[in-house]
């Protein structure tokens, strides 16, 4: 039966593990694709439009955003982001899933969207703060500047895991990822995304009948 594409949320504060996770489910199922988020930012060398970004005017971005066509918008240094609804909304009524990447603040404004009965959400709590720290200096990545900035972060973030409907701490990176495999082999059953369902049992109510 087809079913509906799901709307999958991953969200945590740097350094839990979001990202090494998600690069596993997409290795995992090579349908999953990430959502293209649209920016007024320039496009930098190597960028497509379309491909990284979809590349438009503040203008263009601030209408999207009035007519109700973007999922979720914010402005980050002076730049606007947003996820438009158009491509999401199609992917789930072609039964491909999509996945966000995203904050707390960007998962509420998709759960409170219009496509909100297909969202799965999934929040990853790192298994505490020392081990979350010792993650962001061993991965080399940022200064310890910028790793003060994220710790600081870290707890607005978590203090938000109780909006999310699935919250996995991570202090077995294959432990959790089979668990996000199992959520979302589960989710997928979900009736609401079965949506031929009822034509099924209006087909067996007809051949009950028939029988009788």
């Amino acid at each position: 039966m087809q079913r509906r594409g799901l709307l999958i949320i991953l969200s945590s504060p740097s350094g839990a593990g979001k990202s090494t996770l998600a690069g596993r489910l997409r290795q995992w199922d090579g349908s999953l694709r990430f959502s293209v988020s649209a920016t007024t930012r320039p496009a930098r060398a190597g960028e497509l439009d379309g491909r990284e970004y979809f590349f438009v005017t503040k203008d263009a971005f601030q209408a999207q955003v009035a007519a109700g066509d973007m999922l979720e918008h914010a402005l980050v240094f002076g730049n606007y982001y947003g996820s438009p609804k158009a491509p999401v909304q199609t992917a789930i009524e072609d039964g491909r899933d999509v996945l966000f990447d995203i904050d707390w603040q960007g998962a509420q404004q998709i759960s409170n969207s219009s496509l909100s009965p297909h969202v799965l959400s999934i929040f990853i709590l790192p298994p505490s703060i020392p081990e979350l720290h010792r993650r962001l200096v061993t991965r080399g990545q940022d200064s310890p500047e910028v790793i003060e900035k994220r710790m600081q972060k870290s707890w607005d973030e978590i203090s938000h895991w109780d909006g999310y409907d699935y919250v996995l701490v991570n202090d077995d990176i294959d432990a959790t990822e089979q668990a996000l495999k199992t959520i979302i082999s589960a989710e997928r059953l979900r009736r609401s995304q079965q949506p031929q369902l009822v034509d099924h049992v209006r087909s067996l109510q007809t051949q009950f009948g028939e029988l009788t």
